[in-house]
């Protein structure tokens, strides 16, 4: 038995969780959230007991994998519907910054012309008032994650440039907040 898709998911309260025609519905104070889960899942909502609970038919391999996948993916709905998601992202480098253009956020990262980024429906941007740290915030982890990982693929940070670290010691480029970037030493040219 997985021991991720035993677990029962709690429904908190001012959550609401339907199972109707194979798509489970999560609405909450952030906003609504729908899965259709695997046909070999088998999905049960137990409403006096506030739990929905995954069981598998057999023990085969894809339903050993599926089980826990499909239990996570409800519990992160129902944690995005009360509490939400967020990433920080942070920006290093001489010149380089981030701006809000109306819901869109713009990126001037050493390219000769800006990079303009518009989020997907239920995800939103905010930049702090020195342009350097991105914020993007919403109910669905995997939209959250995939709106940062295209805002820090439009200039990873540099591990062989030391000189651009500056006073700050942040390397030049996009990294998540907390990301450690591990500098590479560069090539040693003898003289002579």
């Amino acid at each position: 038995m997985s021991r991720i898709g035993k677990q029962p998911v709690p429904i908190p309260s001012g959550v609401e969780v339907q199972f109707a025609n194979g798509t489970l519905t999560v609405k909450g104070p952030k906003g609504t959230l729908e899965i259709q889960p695997h046909p070999l899942m088998k999905v049960d909502l137990d409403m006096s007991a506030k739990l929905v609970r995954v069981t598998r038919p057999d023990d085969n391999r894809q339903s050993r994998s599926l089980h826990g996948l499909t239990r996570s993916l409800i519990a992160n709905m129902v944690q995005g519907v009360t509490t939400g998601y967020e990433k920080k992202l942070k920006i290093g480098g001489v010149g380089f910054n981030a701006r809000m253009d109306g819901k869109s956020v713009v990126l001037t990262v050493g390219f000769a012309s800006a990079i303009k980024l518009a989020p997907p429906t239920g995800v939103t941007v905010d930049v702090d008032k020195d342009g350097t740290t991105i914020t993007v915030k919403g109910s669905d982890k995997q939209a959250v994650g995939q709106f940062a990982a295209e805002i820090r693929s439009k200039k990873k940070p540099a591990p062989y440039e030391y000189k651009s670290l500056g006073k700050s010691g942040i390397p030049k480029g996009i990294r998540y907040d907390g990301e450690k970037v591990v500098l590479k030493q560069g090539k040693d040219f003898a003289s002579g």
